[in-house]
Order: structure tokens, then C-alpha cells, then sequence
């Protein structure tokens, strides 16, 4: 599979279908390029999913993960495939929005899903500074098999067996340090520099939200929504009422991924 190096890291790359439109997907904190390997064989065109640095099978620079050195991996895999389109989730999401504020009209369609910032501090910090350092020191074996065995994940994994598989495919990180340096850049600073800056994007975006969720606040959701003119945000009242509407709302964005929504 490609990687691409950019000024300071080399970005693992995985390529899924063909031809236009030309899709980047950027995945959330903690996670790595299988978040949405689901997901891409169902949209139209070329999707290169990447692993953010410190994260997946990327490389883990010393420093440099704030949102703007983020956004440089999004900009510098999308410049590399010539992608014009983006997909972010969280994290990921916020990279995104990072560079369009600098670069406005960057892509000509873009979807969030689940955002989890704007030009505030993470409120939830804390907890992914413990985990931070639960990380610190671990073989990629040994992280992985302390998520697993974490107590509230596994009460998850007797109600629903099939996240244990996802969430053993999303937690392969080759360097479980660089990942605590993600985590402790992505959670002490913020990814929209100046939420007015966002009245200058006009790029159609979809936006999605799950109310009641603490980390991917509905209300931040309808925030960007309102400040993006040509936004527009789709709201499930609940995870439950998310997983029902899976298909819909699969067939809702390939239809926009596509530029005919």
C-alpha cells in the first residue's frame, strides 16, 4: 500500500475502488484507517482511507499534533491522490474543518460525522489524558489487550459481540507512545481557529450528529451547521435510531459523495 511523507511524518495509505470522484477519509482520535473500511466500498469513486501520525501503521514524529500539523496530513494525502472530496470522523472531522478555514474552498464536498470540537477547549480532556498515559510504555500487543479487556468495553462487547472485532481492527497502532503524543496534541488545543472563519466556507458539507452524545455534542453539530452556509446536518435522536437508519444514511451521503445531493 502507498504512504506519503509529508514535511515530518510518513502517512500509511489503503486505496479502495476507482476512478472520480477522488474521496480522503480521516478518521477519529485513537482509531486508525479501518474506522470506515466498512463504509467506502459503498460510495462512488476512489477512497484512500490514512492513518493519521501516531496513529495505525504511520509513522510517530516527536512533536507536531495539534490540529494544524492534522490538517497538513489530510491536505498533504489529498494533494497526493488528487482528492476532492473529504470525510471526516471526529477527529478527524475536525482536521478537515482546521484546513478549510485556512483554505476555504480545499475541497468541493465534504461530510462530518460526529464532530467533536469547534474553538474550545475538549471539555473531556482528562479522560484521554489517562488514557494517554495507560498507553505510555506498552507493546502494541500490550495496548491492544488493555482496551480489550477494559471493563466498560466489554460489558459492550456481551450486548453487541460485533465491536470486538471492530474495535481490535481500529486499535492496531504500531507505536503506542506516539499514540499517547496524539492523544495529550489533539486534546490540548482545538480544531477551528475562529468559528467566524467558517462563514467563508461555502463548500456543500453534510453534517452528522447522534444527540445525548457527550463527546460529539448534537449542539456542536447545529452550531457548524449554522455557520457553514451551505451545510446541512442530520440528526439521530439516539445511537440505536443511528444503527437503524445505517442504510439510509449510507445511501444518503454515497448520493452526495457522488455530487448528485
Amino acid at each position: 500500500m502507498p504512504e506519503i511523507r509529508t514535511d515530518d511524518a510518513t502517512l500509511y495509505c489503503e486505496v479502495d475502488g476507482e476512478g472520480e470522484p477522488v474521496t480522503v477519509l480521516a478518521h477519529g482520535l485513537t482509531n486508525n484507517r479501518n474506522e470506515l473500511a466498512a463504509f467506502t466500498p459503498l460510495v462512488p469513486g476512489t477512497k484512500v482511507r490514512f492513518d493519521f501520525r501516531g496513529h495505525g501503521r504511520s509513522s510517530s514524529p516527536p512533536d507536531g499534533y495539534r490540529f494544524a500539523d492534522l490538517a497538513r496530513d489530510v491536505d498533504g494525502v489529498a494533494n497526493a491522490f488528487d482528492a476532492t472530496v473529504a470525510v471526516g470522523t471526529s477527529l478527524g472531522a475536525g482536521a478537515i474543518g482546521h484546513l478549510v478555514c485556512n483554505v476555504p474552498d480545499r475541497f468541493e464536498r465534504m461530510v462530518w460525522l460526529m464532530p467533536a470540537g469547534l474553538d474550545r477547549p475538549f471539555t473531556l480532556a482528562d479522560r484521554y489524558q489517562r488514557l494517554a498515559v495507560d498507553l505510555e510504555g506498552k507493546t502494541p500487543e500490550e495496548a491492544l489487550d488493555a482496551v480489550l479487556n477494559d471493563p466498560q468495553r466489554f460489558a459492550s462487547y456481551v450486548e453487541t459481540p460485533w465491536r470486538l472485532e471492530l474495535d481490535r481492527m481500529q486499535w492496531e497502532h504500531v507505536d503506542p507512545d506516539g499514540l499517547a503524543r496524539a492523544i495529550r496534541g489533539a486534546v490540548t488545543d482545538f480544531p477551528i481557529p475562529d468559528r467566524e472563519r467558517l462563514r467563508d466556507v461555502r463548500i456543500p458539507t453534510l453534517i452528522v450528529a447522534i444527540e445525548g452524545d457527550q463527546i460529539h455534542p448534537a449542539e456542536l453539530a447545529r452550531i457548524l451547521a449554522d455557520l457553514m452556509p451551505n451545510a446541512e446536518l442530520i440528526a439521530f435522536d439516539d445511537q440505536e435510531d443511528l444503527f437503524r437508519q445505517i442504510p439510509s444514511l449510507v445511501q444518503r451521503v454515497s448520493v452526495f459523495i457522488g455530487g448528485d445531493g
